[in-house]
């Protein structure tokens, strides 16, 4: 590599880069990052109170009402009466999350014994309300 210019010649052409300004720009640079990061890094020390954030997701009760082929209601396994039936879901729509009403039909039950316990049920002001059947083959 030939330093200097030696061009006698105006017509000749300098077939190489000239290194030295890239090497001061990228020096320059490095001093720059060198004395930047540790500031950047540098911070005040506080203590910070812990919280947790995560939404405590209170699961609504699920009541499960069964209609037998006699036209029984059993609310959980517990038969009760059309009036005892009314009295717990009016108890039931004052909580906060309301439960949700599942209920299950007899294939055989005349189909005026559901509607009266949806009726109850749509009566007591509970929002959730579903039916249970078994899948079929």
């Amino acid at each position: 590599m030939a330093f200097g210019g030696g061009l006698d010649d105006e017509t000749e052409v300098m077939s190489e880069i000239n290194m030295t300004p890239l090497v001061d720009v990228m020096l320059v640079l490095l001093i720059i990052f060198i004395i930047t990061v540790p500031v950047l890094t540098h911070s005040v020390k506080v203590d910070l109170p812990r919280a947790d954030n995560t939404p405590n997701e209170l699961k609504p009760e699920t009541i499960n009402l069964a209609v037998n082929a006699d036209g029984q209601i059993y609310w959980n396994e517990t038969q009760v009466t059309l009036e005892e039936l009314e009295l717990r879901l009016a108890a039931e729509a004052g909580k906060q999350p309301q439960p949700e009403i599942h209920i299950r039909g007899d294939k055989a039950v005349a189909y005026e014994h559901v509607i009266k316990t949806m009726a109850a049920v749509q009566r007591s002001g509970l929002l959730k309300l579903g039916f249970v059947t078994e899948p079929g083959n």
